[in-house]
């Protein structure tokens, strides 16, 4: 298998399986629970404000996020 080119973290079992009933709780996907608890976390941080300068769809996806929610 080929190795990616970007950083993968790993994330811990236990997390794995909160993440996996709280998405079959809220029936969405465990990916899109995990972006939005992210994203909702980290929103408006220093971290943000400097990706955003490199992917400007952040911006318009939190723009997206607030009208659909």
């Amino acid at each position: 298998m080929a190795r990616p080119t970007h950083y993968v973290p790993t994330i811990s079992r236990p997390v794995v399986a909160v993440l996996f009933h709280e998405a079959q709780r809220r029936r969405i996907p465990m990916t899109r629970l995990v972006d939005r608890l992210l994203s909702d976390s980290l929103r408006g941080t220093p971290g943000w404000q400097k990706a955003s300068q490199d992917w400007p769809e952040l911006e318009a996806q939190h723009k997206q996020d607030q009208q659909v929610r």
